[in-house]
């Protein structure tokens, strides 16, 4: 009998690997950056080649104890399929939906601290007021009707039958959901998203009179979001999450194993 493996599926186990390798440094990255809960929070991302499943960080775990191995893997109907620990309910009823509806690859929602005032304020638009911002122009959904925790899939359909094509998601008096084709993109969307808000917030606290971008530099900008530097082999997003990446290996390897 021969030995020999099967190409396509040593692509997908590595394929695989490398997801996980991805989700759990996006995990120990929120804890790096304060986007954190402890325990709470939840970030998913499609598993290769098994449809109608997710990667989700085992429920009780802090998020600094998040690993490449100890990441859960869950049908969209809530069975664990794969690992140990318990499923959040709400990560279900929240991620399943969007995965389901919108096609992101990968879903991260956080309370992280800045975006999360931002929401809790009347109006908790992002303006366009910072460089930071102005890559969210017409991209970010918002739902200002906030009902509680997210027990039922009916919830999570509800969100995001809002988002609209959009890639985010502000949800009022509560915080964010991010998605992204890969946890890269995600992740970075995050990171400047958090980064904007906290700009946005400290001019506002100044009382002063803001400026705001001119519309024709918004539609110019987002011609120079799409471009791509030919001599790059990579996009912005995966340079950046590969040199935080390179970070965790000097101060947090552990999130490989």
């Amino acid at each position: 009998m021969s030995t020999t493996q099967d190409p396509a599926a040593e692509i997908l186990a590595e394929q695989r690997r490398q997801a996980r390798i991805d989700m759990a440094a996006a995990h120990r990255l929120a804890v790096m950056h304060d986007y954190h809960e402890a325990i709470d929070n939840h970030f998913t991302l499609l598993v290769p080649g098994r449809p109608g499943r997710f990667y989700l960080n085992a429920f009780g775990l802090h998020w600094s104890e998040v690993t490449a191995s100890n990441l859960i893997e869950v049908a969209f109907d809530g069975t664990i399929l794969e690992g140990t620990g318990p499923a959040d309910r709400t990560a279900i009823c929240i991620h399943a939906p969007i995965h389901a509806i919108t096609g992101a690859e990968c879903v991260l929602h956080t309370h992280m601290p800045y975006i999360t005032a931002l929401s809790q304020l009347e109006d908790m638009t992002l303006e366009m007021t910072g460089q930071n911002a102005l890559q969210f122009h017409d991209r970010i959904a918002y739902d200002y009707d906030y009902n509680g925790f997210a027990l039922e899939h009916e919830e999570g359909e509800r969100m995001a039958a809002l988002m609209q094509g959009k890639p985010i998601l502000m949800l009022a008096n509560h915080g964010v959901v991010v998605t992204g084709k890969s946890v890269a993109q995600a992740y970075h969307r995050l990171y400047f998203l958090e980064r904007a808000a906290r700009t946005q917030l400290f001019s506002m606290w100044t009382n002063a009179r803001r400026r705001f971008v001119k519309a024709e530099v918004l539609e110019k900008m987002k011609a120079q979001a799409a471009w791509q530097d030919p001599t790059h082999s990579m996009s912005g997003p995966e340079y950046h999450f590969a040199a935080l990446k390179r970070v965790l290996d000097r101060t947090d390897p552990g999130y490989a194993d």
